[in-house]
């Protein structure tokens, strides 16, 4: 099938063919006509596969010109990044149609993006939480949205995005159609979809955690985190075969750790990112390793989601992923647009475990690759891989170095005063009691005696 089996206009068919694009994906082709029924839509593909052009063809192809101020499209996605990549594919692809287009995200001034809000937009790209700020505020209003798009629903829900999709959902026209497009299915997005979703019609390319059959698995059993290091610098002394490689990590310390190690032995090559990074920092990390300028990204799973960027040669898995549909959506970083890519993943004995579920997930085993005898097993451990000693009964108690010691010196004498409390106090009245007859102030003398 090629684009022009698909009722597109001419506008459409110009971008396309500047882009280069010749015949849809299969997602593509399956979803154009589903979506553009007007029905509620769910969408289950691998990464890569096209999936933000095969909800934006049908829409644009049917948004007809307006000069209205309020939204009549609304694209929900988890990041940041992805908030600028989307943008940018629909600019791509409307660039001969009339159309306002705008991303909001937090991180950056919000009375900017009100103004422009303010101006009159016909598509809203937006994390959840930006968006609801600007609802709440007034300035955005989404009494005309037609179609709710949610993108990578399932991150959505991993980063707490849950309350905020729910408040989003309540002030969102009842009468409009819901499009959802994920390369993973879990249980909360299934409960998602069955509370907002009126008989979605579901378009499935691959059963949920089929990996993509270009990307070539490989795997390594790595001591610790130092060892790991000294892989990875082993690897990338081949420039020529790992000349744009990803680095996933598990959080962000680590990140920041492992790029002042990779920066000493490979100095201005690689850049970091991860949610403690301004927005300019992420997005000018991203537009270096995209361009060429470094040939290594370090990143957290912030990444992993969604992100189009063409030609990486690996995806590294520094740290093994606890939740396999992470696996999932970070090897899908390569391989994209159905060419060759490459994955590894470096396991410790403790992660051993999610190696088994990752291979169970998409039923397959990732192939185990011989320890390179030339790159130096570290016994060095870093803070989080030093053993814990801890009392299996009583993890919280203090340790005979820990427990408060004497004072340092002698309490002073008036501080040592007994303390007699109440009985004190009825010697006093005992002997100094009120006198029996009133106006008898002799009462107490002749008593003394």
């Amino acid at each position: 099938m090629s684009f022009e089996d698909l009722n597109l206009n001419t506008p459409l068919y110009n971008a396309l063919n500047d882009l280069g694009f010749v015949k849809p994906t299969p997602i593509q082709s399956k979803a154009f006509n589903l979506v553009a029924s007007g029905k509620d839509v769910v969408g289950i593909a691998q990464t890569g596969t096209g999936k933000t052009f095969a909800y934006m063809l049908p829409i644009l192809r049917h948004l007809k010109y307006s000069t209205q101020d309020n939204p009549r499209v609304l694209i929900l996605v988890p990041t940041r990044e992805l908030v600028v990549q989307v943008v940018d594919e629909i600019e791509k692809l409307a660039a001969y149609i009339n159309v306002r287009v705008l991303g909001v995200y937090g991180g950056t001034n919000i009375n900017t993006q009100k103004q422009a809000v303010a101006q009159g937009q016909d598509i809203i790209v937006a994390t959840p939480g930006r968006l609801f700020d600007l609802a709440v505020s007034h300035v955005l209003h989404l009494k005309s949205i037609q179609k709710l798009v949610i993108d990578e629903v399932d991150v959505m829900l991993d980063l707490g995005f849950r309350h905020q999709l729910l408040n989003i959902f309540d002030i969102l026209p009842e009468r409009r159609q819901n499009i959802m497009f994920s390369a993973t299915m879990t249980e909360d997005v299934d409960a998602l979809i069955t509370d907002f979703f009126t008989k979605p019609q579901r378009v499935t390319i691959a059963v949920s955690g089929t990996p993509l059959h270009n990307i070539e698995q490989e795997r390594y059993d790595v001591a610790n985190f130092h060892t790991k290091t000294n892989l990875l610098e082993y690897l990338l002394n081949d420039s020529e075969t790992y000349n744009k490689v990803l680095v996933f990590v598990a959080f962000k310390r680590l990140a920041d750790l492992l790029f002042e190690e990779i920066e000493e032995r490979f100095p201005g090559q690689s850049c970091v990112i991860h949610s403690n990074k301004t927005q300019n920092y992420r997005l000018r990390s991203i537009e270096q390793f995209r361009a060429g300028d470094n040939r290594m990204l370090i990143a957290t799973d912030v990444m992993a989601r969604g992100l189009d960027i063409e030609n990486i040669s690996h995806v590294i898995n520094f740290d093994t992923p606890k939740f396999p549909e992470n696996y999932m959506h970070r090897i899908g970083r390569t391989g994209r647009a159905e060419q060759q890519g490459r994955a590894l993943t470096f396991s410790t004995k403790k992660e051993q475990e999610a190696i088994e579920t990752i291979q169970e997930y998409m039923e397959m085993k990732i192939p185990l690759i011989d320890f390179p005898e030339n790159v130096e097993i570290s016994k060095q451990l870093i803070e989080e891989e030093r053993p814990q000693i801890r009392e299996h009964n009583n993890p919280t108690k203090q340790t005979g170095d820990d427990v408060p010691g004497p004072a340092f010196h002698e309490k002073k004498d008036k501080n040592k005063k007994e303390n007699l409390g109440g009985s004190y106090k009825f010697k006093i009245a005992a002997k100094y009691k009120k006198p029996k007859t009133r106006g008898d102030k002799n009462y107490n003398k002749r008593n003394k005696k």
